[in-house]
């Protein structure tokens, strides 16, 4: 890539907020090198360029760097407006309407998936309860967007939702049976299970998805650690 726009990417593999700006780029077909860290023994250049709060994801264009994932879609959106699909609208309104849902996802949907992960007992029960609760709401406002009821998956028509819901319950199966609950229900939000099944297809997204027992085994580890934590 030029010099003149050159992008990295500083990351973690199994970082859900990672692959949020992972699939972003790919998305918008923008080239870009990608800069593995160890969050145990953060590199020099992470600690400058995220100095706040010293986390991934970090995009670096021609050595500015950008913080937090749903900051960086936006100016990856932003940006690049000519390559590959708009992640938000372009319209006002249609664009507020989604920030409202992107929020909702990220403080609501996306802390309580969290909750369940890190608990176990009744703390566990009341927080999967809460993410059920959460889910019915997201699947009555997302029925604006899907009048229909069948969600429209296309890898020229992907927004920064589809990107959220794929990278944090794409893999709902496997969080299923690592947690023993069923997180994705698709009696109760079947509009949901089939946007997820559809995003899950698109070549796009299969091509970062990493191997079944991999998944797995990260989920398991960061649970684990949670759990021996809150124990300490």
């Amino acid at each position: 890539m030029a010099e003149e726009n050159r992008v990295i990417l500083h990351g973690v593999q199994s970082s859900p907020f990672f692959k949020r700006v992972e699939l972003g780029l790919r998305a918008k077909g923008i080239p870009f090198e990608y800069v593995e860290e160890d969050l145990q023994n953060k590199s020099q250049l992470l600690l400058k360029y995220n100095p706040v709060h010293k986390k991934i994801p970090v995009l670096v264009h021609n050595g500015k760097p950008i913080c937090e994932s749903l900051v960086i879609l936006e100016y990856i959106d932003e940006t690049w407006r000519d390559y590959g699909p708009k992640l938000l609208p372009q319209d006002p309104y249609k664009r507020a309407q989604i920030r409202f849902w992107i929020s909702f996802f990220h403080q609501q949907l996306f802390e309580t998936m969290y909750l369940v992960i890190i608990s176990e007992g009744d703390t566990q029960e009341k927080a999967t309860k809460e993410l059920y609760e959460k889910f019915e709401v997201f699947e009555q406002g997302m029925k604006e967007f899907f009048p229909d009821g069948t969600p429209s998956v296309d890898s020229n028509k992907f927004g920064i939702l589809d990107i959220l819901l794929v990278t944090t319950f794409g893999p709902h199966e496997v969080q299923s049976e690592v947690l023993g609950i069923k997180v994705i229900d698709p009696v109760r939000t079947p509009l949901i299970f089939s946007w997820i099944s559809a995003l899950n297809k698109l070549p796009l997204v299969k091509e970062l998805i990493p191997p079944y027992d991999k998944l797995v085994a990260a989920l398991h580890t960061l649970r684990n650690v949670a759990l021996k934590s809150t124990a300490a």
